[in-house]
């Protein structure tokens, strides 16, 4: 490998399993070549550059971020069911375990 070139993965995480694909890019590749060029989007047609959501280690990036050496490059799928109400549904699930154990115990 020469300084001009970095080395990058591609990842896309499925339920069942992932996808990765590890390339050589020239120095100054965007998140966008390295998608474009792990043929990720061919396989996966669903994976819309224009509304998609990408990363870099977990970090939200845009499509014109020049990466670096080593970068992992993730393409997110869109969230089934919004986290914050997912939460609230949890928290008033447990309170009212709670409040039902507590009486329980006290008798």
């Amino acid at each position: 490998m020469t300084d001009n070139n970095i080395r990058v993965e591609v990842v896309h995480a499925l339920p069942a399993r992932q996808d990765l694909v590890a390339l050589n890019l020239p120095a100054g590749a965007t998140l966008k070549q390295a998608l474009e060029a792990s043929g990720l989007l061919q396989k996966h047609p669903a994976i819309d550059l224009a509304k998609g959501k990408f990363g870099i280690y977990g970090k939200l990036s845009r499509l014109d971020t020049v990466l670096r050496d080593r970068d992992r490059v993730e393409i997110y799928r869109p969230l089934i069911a919004d986290p914050k109400e997912m939460r609230k549904q949890r928290a008033s699930e447990g309170k009212a375990m709670k409040k039902g154990a507590g009486e329980a115990d006290a008798g």
